[in-house]
């Protein structure tokens, strides 16, 4: 799929600058951080640090003009995906230069652009500013939300999606999508809806299936599907130095969340941890399981505690058996297949 990137959910990978600052959990392990600060001495990490911009901006324009060729082999858009090693809501970032990103886009109208962030807080506001919506600039052309921009929240944790759905459903964007790469911890989706009421999706099916006009469930689901903001959901375990396991049972919760909200559902990779077949889980008397070694295996909880020793589960609680494969080994199957749906 992809053509100049190893990401299976985009086929370009374009960064207007370098450079960005942890905020989350998921950053512990920055893969940016290693590559442009650490190993090639690009980018400084941190707040107050400058970010680097890039000499890559005639990219896109390219791709933009090979979309005749590539729609008629592939049958839809080409997707960029924006600030890989950075963050188009970064703080430090000079707002002019979102606003060059922003001409950029409406430039290339016939490019999907996925801007990813761990600032889902700051869109709104930011993208106004780039956009500059004032009566002037929407006699230029800038119509918002442009048609070709896709938002989407990196979500890690329950926490965050608590926090940070709600937000994503308040940002204008033709398609909204949850990144939920590395998964750190079980999530249960709120199913708000774009339209402001903040009810969960079955709870929304149930109130139009209810009353004298009650619609059957086909049509309260179609109804109620129009509203519904999150378009597409991504998940992935950590890859790396560090990584951290993430238990299976988390990545399938949220495929079955997807499925019975008729949400598309892409799962990009284990991480660097695979469960053991045919010994899924060991109690705390497992301790001398066979094959079992500390240095490359862990036992995982439900709730996501890590122990080395399986004798050191609390007692009566079971932990998946997880073996430090790499992430090549580890894979994409999911129960045999592999998941890559994407919204039409």
């Amino acid at each position: 799929m992809a053509e100049n990137t190893n990401i299976e959910w985009c086929d370009h990978t374009f960064n207007p600058w370098f450079g960005c600052t942890k905020v989350s959990p998921g950053c512990d392990h920055c893969y940016a951080e290693a590559r442009m600060d650490t190993r090639l001495h690009r980018a400084n990490w941190g707040p107050g640090q400058p970010r680097v911009r890039t000499q890559t901006w005639g990219d896109p324009k390219k791709w933009n003009k090979r979309h005749a060729a590539f729609f008629a082999e592939h049958g839809r858009r080409q997707r960029v995906f924006c600030a890989s090693l950075a963050d188009v809501f970064d703080n430090e970032v000079d707002p002019q230069w979102r606003a060059d990103l922003f001409d950029l886009i409406a430039k290339t109208p016939n490019l999907d652009w996925l801007l990813l962030t761990k600032r889902i807080g700051n869109a709104k506001t930011m993208m106004a500013d780039a956009l500059h919506l004032q009566p002037e600039a929407n006699r230029d052309g800038m119509i918002w939300p442009l048609p070709n921009v896709w938002i989407g929240a990196t979500i890690v944790n329950q926490a965050e999606a608590d926090r940070d759905i709600p937000k994503l459903l308040q940002v204008p964007a033709a398609k909204r999508f949850l990144s939920m790469e590395p998964l750190l911890g079980p999530v249960k989706l709120p199913r708000f809806c774009a339209c402001g009421c903040n009810k969960p999706l079955e709870q929304a099916v149930d109130e139009a299936m209810d009353g004298p006009s009650a619609l059957n469930e086909f049509q309260a689901r179609a109804s109620i599907k129009t509203t519904v903001g999150i378009d597409w959901v991504i998940v992935g375990g950590e890859s790396g130095p560090g990584a951290r396991p993430m238990h299976p049972d988390w990545a399938r919760s949220l495929r079955d969340q997807c499925q019975a909200a008729g949400v598309p559902f892409l799962f990009k990779q284990h991480g660097e941890w695979a469960e053991v077949e045919g010994d899924y889980q060991l109690a705390p008397d497992d301790a001398e399981a066979e094959g079992y070694n500390p240095k490359t295996d862990c036992v995982i909880t439900p709730d996501g505690r890590v122990f080395s020793n399986p004798a050191d589960l609390p007692d009566d609680l079971l932990g998946r058996w997880m073996h430090r494969a790499g992430k090549k080994a580890a894979g994409r199957l999911l129960d045999g297949r592999t998941w890559d749906g994407f919204p039409t």
